[in-house]
């Protein structure tokens, strides 16, 4: 009796002291297959391969094979020329760079470790906070209105009401006209006398004598001691010569280069027709201008334009563009340039 109490004893023992849920058969416990299937990684230092956590490829590169122990980092291998990654990462290929549409130009070119960054072209916008599908044309000010803000690749113009003063422009136009009705009422009586003056003379010569109609001095030709008829000076002649044409204002860039190039809008009142002429004879060939016939008109414009001024260079001005224009007898084109390049602040008359 007391032999088998002994083994009953033993027996029990050995079965109450047997890990719970162990599977006799493979010798694991719960515990070590729960640990298995729950691998928890470091975030943003590791990435799960499997039931193991391998080190993070730095950026710009990606994973061509994972590690084969825990904690150690796999085979990483740099992105390809076009695509790129921002961070540390546990991904198998980078992403491609984004490319700026025609409406756009490149601020920041794409690298390995960072997308490339767009922006609208000069005389275009597009808000942060909105989809920028497309980038719209800058506003212009209205002529009741003045310029607070000039457009930016993020803004557009900003304009409010001009503020009229009746009384002092009144007073200014009110001047104006008093002097001009002074002018008009001063040359007319002195030309009222003038042909008075002639018409006395012509009655008092004696017959045979007319004046040389290839004069209009205000004096009758003198005569000299021979009986020659003595031609006044070139002093004394009226309208003996025609004016010369008005010499256009040389313009003077308020902010360089930039103030050159925020005046490639005005350019778009170029005729169609005479835009190939116009950038022919800033030197830009054919093949050139060709090459951009599938841009918008305005897109088309500032291309050649800015293909022009690096060809040229510092030496690039707006009097150039402007003599041009005045070449091809497009003198009111060159006028309306002129007049929005100082209106909007970016140059002024050297006068």
């Amino acid at each position: 009796m007391k032999f088998f109490l002994l083994h009953t004893v033993l027996f029990l023992s050995v079965w109450f002291s047997r890990p719970t849920g162990a599977d006799p058969r493979s010798g694991l416990g719960l515990e070590d297959s729960r640990t298995q299937r729950d691998v928890s990684c470091r975030e943003h230092l590791e990435y799960k391969d499997g039931n193991i956590c391998c080190l993070n490829c730095p950026a710009g590169t990606y994973v061509k094979s994972p590690c084969t122990a825990a904690g150690m980092k796999g085979k990483c291998e740099e992105c390809d020329y076009g695509t790129f990654i921002e961070h540390a990462n546990g991904l198998k290929q980078c992403f491609k760079c984004t490319r700026c549409r025609s409406d756009q130009e490149v601020v920041r070119p794409c690298t390995h470790t960072q997308d490339t960054e767009c922006q609208c072209r000069p005389g275009r916008f597009c808000h942060p906070d909105q989809a920028c599908e497309v980038c719209k044309k800058c506003s212009r000010c209205e002529k009741d209105e003045e310029l607070v803000r000039n457009c930016t690749p993020t803004s557009n113009t900003e304009c409010k009401k001009t503020q009229h003063k009746p009384s002092s422009a009144l007073g200014a136009w009110g001047i104006v006209l008093i002097v001009l009705s002074v002018a008009v009422l001063v040359f007319g009586t002195l030309f009222a006398v003038y042909i008075w003056r002639r018409r006395r003379a012509e009655s008092q010569r004696p017959d045979g004598i007319k004046t040389d109609p290839h004069y209009t001095d205000i004096h009758p030709p003198e005569e000299n001691r021979d009986g020659e008829t003595q031609r006044p000076s070139g002093t004394n002649l009226i309208l003996s010569r025609p004016l010369e044409e008005e010499q256009f204002p040389k313009l003077v860039p308020v902010n360089g280069e930039e103030s050159l190039r925020k005046c490639f809008e005005y350019f778009e009142d170029v005729d169609v027709d005479q835009h190939k002429r116009f950038f022919r004879n800033l030197g830009i060939n054919d093949n050139v201008i060709k090459s951009k016939e599938h841009l918008l008109y305005e897109d088309r414009i500032h291309e050649l334009l800015n293909i022009w001024i690096e060809r040229v260079g510092r030496e690039a001005s707006l009097n150039d563009l402007l003599r041009v224009l005045l070449d091809m007898s497009q003198r009111r084109t060159a006028e309306k340039v002129k007049e929005n390049a100082i209106h909007h602040g970016h140059y002024f008359c050297e006068c």
